[in-house]
């Protein structure tokens, strides 16, 4: 039996899956089923996650993105909500003086606030926002914690839909805006989750702490062999590194076309390109900073703008 810890949008599951390689008891694996099995369901409050349909302009391109990358607030309605995403003015951006303002677009008829998490409760920037107009508002979470959610409570906001984002997503939006780019961002009901951390999963750790120890020991004891999936990503990775490593590399000079100013931007990092910039080119000869394209390569492995994949060309 394999005890695993899985993050899902910033939320931990725990998973347990029989092994086949292993020899634990019988016995003691039908005893952790029966009691993960007759467990009452759990008290605690649902967590819904939130889809953020996010898409932007970039020069003549229109870039969107579409993940599960927030969660609803305990007391935010659930339910479709869009708009344009407008930031609090002046350099405060965690919306808790109750004269905050809002950069809104003259052409937006709705629009969602993007708050910085900190300074006072949940509630009072959620109800500054909706004051102003808002049709939703969007908190990112404090600095240094990546991308971790959680379900916030903020007993009276009425009607307004309200959702946590991570810091380094928020950080991006953030930057995009202050850059003079216009987001616009669709909030959709993604899935229910039930919080395992229960008072009775607590009561079955405490009562199954020998056990749950001798597993751990057992596994520590015992050859470590990758599973046929693990295999597989490591060798996906190190193709994808070789494939990154025979990708041509040029560096941009005075006099090169590309140093224009109305040519195009990186679509990475949104600078434009000057002299020295050591450029990556891809084999759909789309090119960007290699300092930019490397790590983007290896988590999608695909071309920002036209999808190509690197290991299929």
């Amino acid at each position: 039996m394999v005890v695993s810890e899985q993050a899902n949008g910033g939320m931990s599951l725990l998973r347990i899956t029989p092994s086949t390689h292993s020899s634990v008891p019988s016995q003691l694996l039908r005893l952790c089923i029966f009691l993960l099995l007759s467990l009452p369901d759990s008290k605690g409050k649902a967590i819904w996650t939130a889809h953020l349909n996010i898409t932007f302009q970039v020069g003549n391109r229109i870039i969107s993105e579409l993940g599960e990358s927030g969660v609803f607030g305990n007391h935010s309605p659930l339910e479709r909500v869009s708009g344009v995403a407008v930031l609090p003015e002046g350099w405060n951006q965690n919306a808790c003086n109750p004269m905050t303002n809002f950069s809104r677009p003259k052409r937006a008829d709705s629009w969602l606030a993007l708050i910085e998490r900190g300074g006072c409760t949940f509630t009072h920037k959620i109800n500054v926002a909706a004051e102003k107009g808002a049709n939703g508002v969007i908190i990112y979470n404090y600095p240094g914690t990546g991308n971790k959610v959680f379900p916030m409570s903020h007993q009276g906001t009425e009607n307004i839909v309200a959702v946590m984002i991570g810091n380094l997503k928020g950080m991006e939006l953030l930057r995009l805006i202050q850059k003079g780019v216009y987001v616009t961002i669709i909030i959709e009901v993604g899935r229910m989750h039930m919080p395992w951390l229960s008072h009775y999963v607590m009561s079955l750790f405490t009562f199954l702490a020998a056990t749950v120890a001798y597993l751990f020991l057992y596994c520590a004891w015992r050859p470590q062999v990758p599973n046929s999936s693990t295999r597989r990503r490591r060798q996906i990775k190190a193709d994808v590194k070789k494939a990154i490593g025979q990708l041509q590399l040029r560096v941009l000079k005075e006099g090169d076309k590309e140093l224009d100013p109305n040519e195009d931007s990186c679509v990475v990092c949104f600078d434009i390109y000057k002299p020295q910039d050591v450029v990556r080119i891809l084999t759909c000869k789309h090119f960007f900073h290699k300092a930019c394209i490397d790590p983007w390569l290896l988590a999608h492995r695909t071309c920002p703008m036209c999808k190509c994949d690197i290991l299929k060309t």
